[in-house]
């Protein structure tokens, strides 16, 4: 069944290609379409569009498919075109004429972009919740090691003192400025598209208003060729907001590859995360971090692929805009394996306790020394010479303590403060 059918038959080769992967992509939106579809035809029924008694029955066969999409019965088969056509069949097969009126002032576009956007919702809400949860994770962390040191370094080079507890609440803080662009995808896909019907609106009265409500919509997509055109949009700034957060895992699993590596040595793990070599007894491999690393490469295109998809679309529906579905939908998927896996692993994270001690990283407090020069008086540029000849005469010799005391330095983490950014609520 299509929901476009008008008693003419299509090539089966046309009909495969331009079907694509819908029945598959649609199982994740089955739900959203029941919930968007209830509270069509409640209002429907309210305005008088279709009798009450007619609203009444399509909502409480639309309750029993929900039933079964919740038990896992509920499946596209070949013949459905996507789950449109499925859940409209479904209806009439339950409610005889009456289970047509489901469609009554609406068009597939709205009902694609309402089940979509609510879809869109629930996925930026989840993916807000476990950043939060690892953001917490990297204070915990920060906080138990936050007096062992660590060597920073630019451009690859021993540059400066750092400690696990500044690594760890960096990535915690900034997974908070990903928690902003979360919040900013889920305003965008909280406007009510329904009503728009194929983009340019209804003859019939319905009642948008009402709809926004029963759907938990913060507000309205008002103009109707505007939501017709949040096709693409919404699911690119959900796109954005991953790929902020996908760049934050990325160069921590980068990070963490580093570390783990024997020239460094700095951290460890479980045998159990890691893996061997086929040859080479002695290996252990962190597979993970490099999979977490590569994957999170991958979702940073995704908005490409997306502008990609839509540069050169005018205003209304272009049959393209299929294929933004299963983009974003593969991106959450890929996204909160990532999220959990860091979430499973880096509490068994250890760390070395004594890298400084070696030899290697004296240099480290070079700064320090010119900065105790400066207090004593002595010019910048006078101390920056002094403790530059004593290096290359070999005479450097490293201070014993340091004292780094203001906001977000090693000595003074805040981590209180980038608890409450972790803190915000989304929407």
């Amino acid at each position: 069944m299509k929901i476009w059918e008008k008693g003419i038959g299509i090539d089966e080769k046309i009909e495969a290609f331009t079907v694509g992967e819908d029945r598959i992509l649609d199982m994740h939106l089955a739900k959203y379409d029941i919930r968007a579809s209830k509270a069509h035809a409640h209002m429907l029924g309210k305005t008088g569009i279709i009798d009450r008694e007619d609203s009444k029955a399509l909502i409480d066969a639309l309750n029993q498919l929900d039933s079964k999409i919740q038990d896992g019965s509920f499946q596209i088969e070949k013949e459905f075109e996507d789950v449109h056509s499925k859940i409209e069949y479904e209806l009439i097969q339950l409610l005889g004429d009456t289970g047509k009126k489901i469609h009554t002032a609406r068009s597939r576009n709205d009902q694609v972009l309402t089940a979509l956007q609510l879809y869109l919702k629930d996925q930026l809400q989840n993916t807000h919740k476990a950043t939060e949860s690892l953001g917490r994770i990297l204070l915990t962390l920060a906080e138990s090691h936050k007096d062992v040191l660590l060597p920073g370094y630019t451009h690859l080079q021993v540059a400066m003192p750092s400690s696990f507890g500044l690594w760890f609440s960096a990535y915690a803080e900034s997974l908070a400025d990903d928690l902003i662009f979360l919040d900013a995808a889920y305003r965008i896909a909280d406007q009510n598209p329904l009503g728009s019907a194929a983009g340019y609106g209804s003859s019939f009265p319905i009642d948008r208003e009402m709809t926004t409500a029963e759907l938990e919509f913060n507000t309205l997509k008002y103009n109707v060729v505007a939501a017709q055109m949040g096709r693409g949009k919404v699911e690119k700034s959900a796109a954005m907001a991953i790929s902020s957060l996908a760049g934050t895992l990325s160069k921590l699993a980068a990070d963490i590859c580093q570390y783990l590596s024997q020239n460094f040595d700095f951290i460890s793990f479980p045998d159990t995360l890691t893996t061997g070599s086929s040859i080479m007894p002695h290996k252990k491999n962190p597979d993970v971090f490099e999979l977490i690393r590569a994957n999170c490469n991958q979702l940073q295109n995704v908005p490409n692929e997306l502008n990609l998809i839509t540069a050169n679309l005018t205003s209304g529906y272009f049959r393209d805009l299929q294929m933004t579905k299963g983009i974003i939908i593969n991106a959450f998927s890929k996204i909160h394996a990532c999220l959990d896996i860091l979430q499973y692993s880096l509490p068994q994270i250890e760390v070395r306790t004594d890298i400084l001690e070696e030899e290697k990283y004296k240099y480290l407090y070079s700064v320090e020394e010119v900065n105790k020069e400066v207090m004593k008086g002595t010019p910048f540029r006078d101390a920056y010479q002094k403790v530059a000849k004593a290096i290359k005469k070999g005479e450097f010799q490293a201070p014993s303590e340091l004292d780094h005391t203001h906001v977000g330095s090693l000595g003074n983490l805040c981590l209180e403060k980038i608890a409450e950014k972790l803190g915000r609520t989304i929407g």
